[in-house]
C-alpha cells in the first residue's frame, strides 16, 4: 500500500489536477487558498488554540465545515474483502465526509494502518486546508481490530474498584489504538445501570454515579495519555429504557437527571478531559437526547463550560423523523432533522442513517440555518484537533514491522488477567469450599467451561483466538491433579441428555465446577439474528438462566459432591436457590481474552478474590429496581417467602419475596475476613468549601494477605428534597497482610454533598451529615458525624 501511495511524478499530476477539478467548489484542493494558507495562524503550533480555530474557521467554505460534520468511512477507499485501493472513493468521501472516519471492521491491522495513512496523507498533502482526521473505532474491551489485547467487559472491571488498575490498562488501550494511527476509541460508557433487564448492562460501569464516575474518569486519562481521544457515551440518562428495552424511553425528571445521571458524565466528561462525547438513541422526559438543548447546550456547554464536540450515535439521527414521528420518515425529512439536532449542540452526524447534516450549505444559503450554529460545531471539533496535536502530527502509525512491540504484547496480556482476576467476586463460600486444592479431582462442567465468553462489543470472532484462555484451560493449566470435563447441556437449549454423563463426572471427582450464565455476541455475529442473552438490542424477561442451565446445576449439587457455580454473565443472574444450596458461588462478569487463567488464580487461591460487585443482585426480575440509593422513603420491607419445603410465608412487601437485594452493591467475600474500627472526621464542623478527611481502621483477621474495598458512604440526616436515603463518596482499594491492621483515608468535598432543591438550584444545606465506613452498601461497620455549618 505504501508503494501505491508513493506515485510518479506525472501521475501525481494527474491526481493533483484531478482533485482540483472535483473539489474547487467543494472540499478539494483550491490551489490559491492552499497559496494563501502556507503562513497561516492555524498552521503554527506555537498559536493559542483559538487563534488558530479562528484563523482556521475563517478560511473554510461552507462546504468544507458541513464535511468537517459528517462521519466518513474507511470502507469507501479501502475493499474490506480485497484490501484493495479506491482512489476515487478516497476523494469523494473527504470532499464530502472529511472530518472523521470509522475503521472498526475485522480487517488486518496492516489494511487499516495502511488505509489510516492513505487517507491522513491524502487530507494534508491533497485537500487546500490540509485538516486531518478524526480515526474511530470501538474501545470498551480494548482496541477493536484484530489480535489486539482483549480486557474483560466494563462491568467486569468496574468490579475491581481499582481505578489505577482501570488507568493502566486505559494507558494499554491507547498505545496499541495509537500504534495503527487510530485516534479516536468510541468509549468509556458513563451510563449508570438502572434497570438490569435492559441488554448492555454488561457496558456499564455499574449502577452508582460515584463509582461510574470514577472508572470512566480513569479509563480517559489513560487513553487520552497517548494522543488518543476518548469519546464518552450515552450522553445522557440512556440505560433505564422503557420496560428495559433498548432505545426506549426513559422517564425522569430534571432533579433525577442532576442527582443520578450526569455526574458520572461530568467526572469523565469535565474532570478527566474527554475530547468528545456521543450521544444517545433514547428520550428523556419526552424529548430526544440528540435535539436536546437542554442538556447539550444550557448544561454541557453553558454550565459546565465543555468546549469539545459531541456526535449522534449511529443513525440515531434518523429517529427523530422515523422513530420520534418528530418529521417525515419514508421520505426522511432531512432539512428537519438537521435543523433540530445540529443547533441543539449535537455537532457531527455519525454514519448508519440518511446523512441529514448534507443539507447543511442548502440550509444556510435559504437562511433557515444560521451559519454561526455551523461554525460553532466545526470549531468544537478543530479544537479538540488542535488540542491532540492532529495538525503536527495525523498519523501516529507505527511500521507494521514493529507494531508487534506495541500491540497484545506479553505485559499486555499479563495486565488482563491481573484485571480480570482482581474483577471476580467471590458471591459465597461455604465450609471454606475455596480455594480449591490443586491436587485435587475436579470436573469441569457446563456450556461456559470450555467457551470464551466475551462480551459484545469485541471484533468479529474474536472468541476463536488461539491466544484465548477458557476456564476449562485455565483450571487445567494450574491443577496438578486430574481434571475431567462434560459439557452437560447446550446454553441456548432445554436438551437435558447430556446430563448422565456431567452427573457421572462430578461423582467421580473430589469437586465439581459447573460454569453457566448469560452469553453475547461479536459485533459482528450481534446483529446477524443469532442467539444470545446479552448486548446491545438483546433485552430480557427474565434474570433466571436459560435453558437446561440450572437443572444442570441442581443435578450436579444433587450428587452430594462439593459444587463451586461459577456465573460468567454481563448483568446479575436471579437464581437465589443456588447461593442457598452450591458450596461456593462466583461471579465472573464476562471476562478477557486471560479470563480462564484469571479465574483459576482466584479458585486454587493464587489471587485472593478481592472484586466487590458493582450492580446488585435481585432476588427476582419482578423486584427491580434494586439499585441500593433509592430515594428516602423508598423500599419498606415486610417480605414473604417460599420456603424449600413449599411453604408459602406471607409478607405484604413482598408477598412471597422481598424489595432487598440478594447481593448488594459493594458486596464480595474475601479468603481471609476484615474488621473495622474507630471511623474518624478530620473536622466536626464543615463549610462548604472544606474537604473532610474520613479515616478508619481496618484489620486483616486471617491467615492470608487480602485486598479489602472500604466504602465511604454518606447520609443527609435532614434536607428540603427526597434525596438519596445513602450515596457512595469515597472508596479506595488497600492490600492488608495478615494479622495486620492499616488506617484507610478518603477525602470529602463537602461541595459534593449537596442536593437540587425545589428550585432546582444546587445548594449544600446546613445540618446533620453521618460519614458511613463499611465492606458494602449495606454491611456499614462504623460512623461519624460532620455538621455543616
Amino acid at each position: 500500500m505504501e508503494t501505491m501511495w508513493r506515485l510518479s511524478s506525472i501521475s501525481g499530476f494527474i491526481i493533483l489536477f484531478s482533485s482540483f477539478f472535483v473539489g474547487v467548489s467543494g472540499y478539494g484542493l483550491d490551489l490559491s487558498r492552499k497559496r494563501d494558507a502556507v503562513n497561516a495562524t492555524y498552521k503554527d503550533p506555537t498559536a493559542p488554540v483559538e487563534d488558530r480555530v479562528s484563523d482556521l474557521l475563517s478560511r473554510m467554505t461552507i462546504e468544507e465545515k458541513t464535511a468537517q460534520l459528517i462521519q466518513g468511512d474507511i470502507s469507501n477507499w479501502i475493499n474490506t474483502t480485497t484490501n484493495a485501493f479506491n482512489y476515487s472513493g478516497l476523494v469523494w468521501n473527504m470532499d464530502n465526509r472529511a472530518g472523521q472516519f470509522y475503521v472498526g471492521y475485522p480487517i488486518a491491522q496492516s489494511w487499516i494502518s495502511n488505509g489510516i495513512k492513505q487517507a491522513q496523507n491524502y487530507l494534508m498533502e491533497n485537500t487546500t486546508l490540509g485538516i486531518p482526521a478524526f480515526v474511530q473505532t470501538e474501545g470498551i474491551h480494548g482496541l477493536l481490530v484484530g489480535n489486539a489485547t482483549i480486557f474483560n467487559s466494563p462491568i467486569a472491571y468496574a468490579c475491581s474498584w481499582d481505578p489505577e488498575l482501570v488507568q493502566d490498562m486505559g494507558k494499554v488501550i491507547g498505545e496499541e489504538t495509537a500504534a495503527l494511527g487510530v485516534n479516536q476509541l468510541f468509549a468509556p460508557l458513563a451510563d449508570v445501570a438502572r434497570e438490569l433487564r435492559y441488554g448492555r448492562v454488561e457496558e456499564t460501569f455499574g449502577e452508582d454515579p460515584h463509582l461510574v464516575g470514577e472508572i470512566a474518569y480513569s479509563y480517559v486519562q489513560g487513553v487520552q495519555s497517548s494522543n488518543v481521544s476518548a469519546t464518552v457515551k450515552h450522553f445522557a440518562g440512556f440505560s433505564a429504557p422503557e420496560q428495559g428495552l433498548n432505545t426506549g424511553p426513559v422517564h425522569g425528571g430534571e432533579r433525577e437527571l442532576r442527582t443520578t445521571w450526569l455526574p458520572s458524565f461530568k467526572r469523565a466528561i469535565i474532570d478527566a478531559g474527554a475530547y468528545s462525547i456521543m450521544g444517545a438513541y433514547h428520550s428523556y422526559d419526552g424529548i430526544p437526547a440528540i435535539a436536546d438543548a437542554h442538556m447539550m447546550t444550557n448544561i454541557l456547554r453553558n454550565e459546565w463550560g465543555y468546549k469539545y464536540w459531541l456526535t449522534s450515535d449511529a443513525g440515531a439521527t434518523d429517529r427523530l423523523c422515523c422513530a420520534f414521528k418528530m418529521c417525515q420518515c419514508k421520505p426522511i425529512d432531512s432539512e428537519a432533522v438537521t435543523l433540530y439536532a445540529l443547533p441543539a449542540g449535537n455537532d457531527v452526524e455519525m454514519g448508519g442513517g440518511s446523512y441529514n447534516f448534507k443539507t447543511i450549505p442548502q440550509l444556510v444559503e435559504a437562511g433557515k440555518l444560521d451559519v454561526e450554529v455551523v461554525n460553532t460545531a466545526v470549531a468544537r471539533q478543530l479544537r479538540a484537533k488542535f488540542e491532540l496535536g492532529l495538525f503536527e502530527n495525523p498519523y501516529l502509525g507505527l511500521p507494521s514491522n514493529v507494531t508487534k512491540d506495541s500491540i497484545h504484547t506479553p505485559q499486555h496480556v499479563e495486565l488482563a488477567r491481573k484485571l480480570d482476576a482482581e474483577s471476580i467476586v467471590l458471591l459465597e463460600n461455604y465450609n471454606d469450599t475455596l480455594p480449591l486444592d490443586k491436587s485435587a479431582k475436579i470436573a469441569v462442567l457446563g456450556p461456559m467451561a470450555d467457551f470464551v465468553n466475551l462480551g459484545d462489543y469485541v471484533v468479529y470472532r474474536s472468541q476463536y483466538n488461539p491466544t484465548n484462555v477458557n476456564p476449562l484451560q485455565g483450571i487445567r493449566n494450574a491443577s496438578t491433579g486430574t481434571v475431567t470435563y462434560a459439557q452437560g447441556c447446550e446454553r441456548w437449549s432445554n436438551d437435558q441428555s447430556g446430563f448422565a454423563e456431567a452427573v457421572a463426572a462430578a461423582s467421580a471427582a473430589d469437586v465439581a465446577v459447573v460454569i453457566v450464565g448469560t452469553w453475547s455476541r461479536d459485533q459482528q455475529e450481534l446483529w446477524q439474528g443469532l442467539n444470545a442473552t446479552t448486548g446491545e438490542h438483546v433485552d430480557v424477561a427474565s434474570l433466571n438462566l436459560v435453558g437446561a442451565m440450572g437443572p444442570l446445576v441442581q443435578a450436579i449439587i444433587e450428587t452430594g459432591k462439593p459444587t463451586i457455580v461459577v456465573y460468567q454473565s454481563g448483568k446479575p443472574i436471579s437464581e437465589p436457590w443456588i447461593s442457598q444450596s452450591a458450596s461456593a458461588l462466583v461471579q465472573q462478569f464476562y471476562p478477557g481474552e486471560q479470563g480462564g487463567n484469571a479465574l483459576a488464580d482466584v479458585l486454587f487461591g493464587d489471587v485472593n478474590p478481592s472484586g466487590k460487585l458493582s450492580v446488585s443482585f435481585p432476588h427476582d426480575v419482578g423486584t427491580l429496581p434494586v439499585y441500593y440509593d433509592y430515594l428516602n422513603s423508598g423500599r419498606p420491607t415486610d417480605p414473604g417467602a417460599i420456603l424449600a419445603n413449599g411453604t408459602l410465608q406471607f409478607g405484604h412487601q413482598y408477598v412471597l419475596n422481598t424489595p432487598q437485594p440478594l447481593y448488594e452493591f459493594g458486596y464480595g467475600k474475601s479468603y481471609t475476613t476484615f474488621d473495622y474500627s474507630n471511623v474518624s472526621l478530620s473536622q466536626a464542623t464543615a463549610s462548604s468549601t472544606d474537604t473532610v478527611t474520613a479515616t478508619v481502621n481496618v484489620k486483616n483477621n486471617g491467615t492470608v494477605d487480602g485486598k479489602e474495598v472500604v466504602q465511604f458512604y454518606v447520609q443527609d440526616v435532614l434536607a428540603s428534597v427526597a434525596v438519596p436515603n445513602v450515596q457512595l463518596k469515597g472508596f479506595k482499594k488497600v492490600e492488608i497482610k495478615a494479622g495486620e491492621s492499616v488506617d484507610v483515608s478518603v477525602d470529602l468535598s463537602v461541595s459534593d454533598l449537596g442536593l437540587w432543591n425545589v428550585k432546582m438550584q444546587y445548594v449544600v444545606e446546613p445540618g446533620d451529615f453521618v460519614v458511613w465506613a463499611g465492606s458494602s452498601s449495606l454491611d456499614l461497620r462504623g460512623n461519624a458525624t460532620v455538621t455543616i455549618v
